[in-house]
């Protein structure tokens, strides 16, 4: 009887190969599971790598907006205003409600008499009431040897930052499926009539 107690005793203290199998996984899988979670705290920390854009271009558009006097220069017009404004002068409000089409010249210098390499067309609406601020839709249609076809752009441009970043939605000829950012920066501007945008694209798909 003491020889059966020994060997139940002996076979209950030592583990069974089942056994040692099971806690061999759980210590590997316990090794894993504080990689990932090492892991996830990293990209928490750094959730994606700074990309270079593959492509990078920087442009001024020259905006002259008609005041009633200067059609023969002015590259822009008041298309739609409020009930209180009218469509020479910008109204006040922040401008609220006026909506400027333009066709304005692109050059690669901040010269207004620069040779121009193409045109800035499309519109701008001023948005809101209680802040200057709006809303910009354009292209750059490009006529120099360097550049052929379009880029787009939308977005909001606020305009009290002195930097801002709207979207590049696509483009056309060398800008085929163009994507990016590009940061906007009123670089000069002479009451409401003129302004000088400096437009700097970092474009990150480019075919």
């Amino acid at each position: 009887m003491s020889e059966i107690n020994s060997l139940l005793l002996a076979s209950f203290h030592s583990p069974s190969k089942m056994q040692t199998m099971r806690a061999h996984n759980l210590i590997i899988s316990l090794f894993f599971l504080i990689i990932f979670v090492s892991g996830s705290s990293a990209m928490a920390k750094n959730p994606f790598r700074a990309r270079k854009p593959c492509r990078r271009l920087v442009f001024y558009f020259h905006d002259i907006i008609y005041n009633g006097k200067n059609s023969n220069n002015a590259t822009a017009a008041i298309v739609g205003a409020p009930a209180w404004g009218n469509k020479t002068i910008l109204g006040g409000q922040n401008h609220f409600g006026d909506l400027v089409v333009f066709d304005d010249p692109i050059t690669l210098d901040n010269n207004l008499h620069s040779t121009p390499v193409g045109r800035a067309q499309g519109f701008y609406i001023y948005d809101k009431k209680d802040i200057f601020t709006a809303w910009l839709g354009f292209s750059l249609v490009f006529n120099s040897t360097e550049h052929k076809g379009s880029i787009n752009f939308a977005g909001a441009d606020p305009l009290m930052n002195k930097k801002r970043d709207i979207s590049v939605v696509g483009g056309t000829g060398d800008f085929f499926m163009a994507r990016g950012i590009a940061t906007l920066m009123t670089d000069a501007f002479e009451g409401e009539v003129y302004f000088r945008l400096r437009v700097d694209i970092k474009l990150y798909e480019c075919w």
